[in-house]
């Protein structure tokens, strides 16, 4: 159920995903009053969140939320809130209200039942969900051996956030306290759609095809659970 839009370029690719996404916001606003997007980090989708936020879309009925967060305050290194706000949540899209994760807890599973509680307030199902995916195969937070990523990977489980701890290993940086969605809320988006660019991510997104170790490669989570259809964009 995985389907492969493959671009010459990353600004064709970066036209057609956020045309696509313009779409599909707009239809669901015109069919419910309001939309969903969830939206990953990384600087893949930037171009995306940047070319999406010019587009006159009744913005304010848009629910913008975090697919993912590492445990930092919006001023800190890192924050995907911050780069959400800065690439996406600019021009024509700054109207749009936007859902975070971190709050005043001090850590992630603390945290965890608040950033519940609001995430269980956006309407479902969610319109469309970005992702990305690092050379170590995780996406959203779902990094490989985890602290709870048995949990976050569970797609019957009724919770829609996960706290997790990533292993030091897998990550850049610092920051391995982490909130993200479960793959049990992401299989909630009308459209999942996986975007990576380069050679490389190209290689590990085909290894990650090869395998069942979920584990191992998380992003194997979505490419393979047979649920939902995903849309994977690539470019070099």
């Amino acid at each position: 159920m995985v389907e492969e839009k493959f671009f010459a370029d990353r600004q064709r690719l970066t036209l057609a995903l956020a045309n696509e996404c313009a779409a599909v916001l707009h239809a669901g606003i015109k069919a419910n009053g309001q939309a969903t997007f969830l939206v990953s980090g990384g600087s893949s989708p930037e171009p995306v969140y940047r070319e999406l936020s010019r587009r006159p879309l009744p913005w304010q009925n848009v629910n913008v939320a975090l697919v993912d967060e590492r445990w930092v305050e919006k001023e800190e290194a890192g924050s995907n809130l911050a780069f959400i706000s800065n690439s996406l949540l600019q021009n024509e899209a700054a109207k749009a209200p936007c859902l975070g994760m971190k709050n005043a807890a001090a850590t992630p599973a603390e945290g965890e039942a608040d950033c519940e509680r609001a995430y269980q307030e956006l309407p479902r199902p969610y319109d469309v969900c970005i992702l990305g995916m690092g050379n170590d195969g995780h996406t959203a937070s779902f990094f490989p051996y985890a602290e709870g990523l048995d949990d976050a990977l569970d797609a019957k489980s009724e919770k829609l956030c996960k706290a997790i701890t990533a292993k030091q290993s897998a990550v850049t940086g610092v920051h391995t306290e982490r909130m993200t969605l479960t793959l049990s809320a992401i299989l909630q988006a009308k459209e999942i759609k996986l975007l990576i660019t380069g050679e490389e991510k190209l290689k590990v997104y085909r290894q990650a095809l090869l395998g069942d170790d979920e584990q191992e490669m998380p992003v194997r989570s979505i490419l393979k659970q047979g649920l939902k259809p995903v849309t994977v964009y690539w470019a070099p």
